[in-house]
C-alpha cells in the first residue's frame, strides 16, 4: 500500500474578478474601521444574523450566519492595517459555490473622501457562473451602499 501523501481541497478560484467600490464622504481610517474589521460584517451586510470568530488575525476563521439559514466559513489569508487592505478564502458554504477568494482595501482620496474596493473571484458549483457573478455583483453592492449610508 503507498503511504499518505500531503493533500488539500483548497485552491485558488479562476475567473474574472468583480469590482465593486463606493466613494464615502469621510476619513479613509475611519472606513478602514468599518469595512477592514473582518468579524464586523454583519454590521453591513443587513442578510447576516451573526458572525463568530475562531482565532484571531491572519488565519482566523469567520464563520457567517445568514438569516435563511446559510452559512459561510472563511480564512482570513493576509491583513495590512498600514495599508489598508485584507484577503480571505471561502473554505466552507452552503450557498453552493465551488470557491472563492476575496479582497478588502481602503484609500485616502483626500481631503475627508476615500473609497472602499471589494474585489471577489469566484466558482459557481450550483448556478451558472454568469448568475454566480451577478449575484456577488448585487450582493457586494448592497452591502458597500450600506456603508455609505451609514458613515456619509
Amino acid at each position: 500500500m503507498k503511504p499518505l501523501q500531503p493533500d488539500t481541497l483548497i485552491r485558488n478560484p479562476t475567473g474574472t474578478p468583480i469590482v465593486t467600490s463606493v466613494v464615502i464622504p469621510c476619513e479613509a481610517v475611519h472606513l478602514w474601521s468599518v469595512v477592514g474589521c473582518f468579524e464586523g460584517f454583519d454590521a453591513f451586510i443587513s442578510s447576516l444574523s451573526h458572525i463568530e470568530m475562531t482565532g484571531v488575525g491572519v488565519g482566523a476563521l469567520r464563520t457567517k450566519f445568514f438569516h435563511d439559514g446559510h452559512c459561510v466559513v472563511e480564512q482570513l489569508n493576509s491583513r495590512d492595517e498600514d495599508a489598508m487592505h485584507m484577503t480571505w478564502t471561502t473554505l466552507y458554504n452552503t450557498l453552493g459555490l465551488a470557491r472563492l477568494w476575496a479582497a478588502m482595501s481602503v484609500e485616502a482620496l483626500g481631503a475627508g473622501s476615500s473609497r472602499a474596493t471589494w474585489t471577489l473571484v469566484g466558482e459557481a458549483q450550483e448556478t451558472t457562473q454568469a448568475e454566480f457573478e451577478q449575484f456577488a455583483q448585487a450582493f457586494t453592492k448592497g452591502a458597500l451602499e450600506n456603508v455609505r449610508q451609514m458613515l456619509g
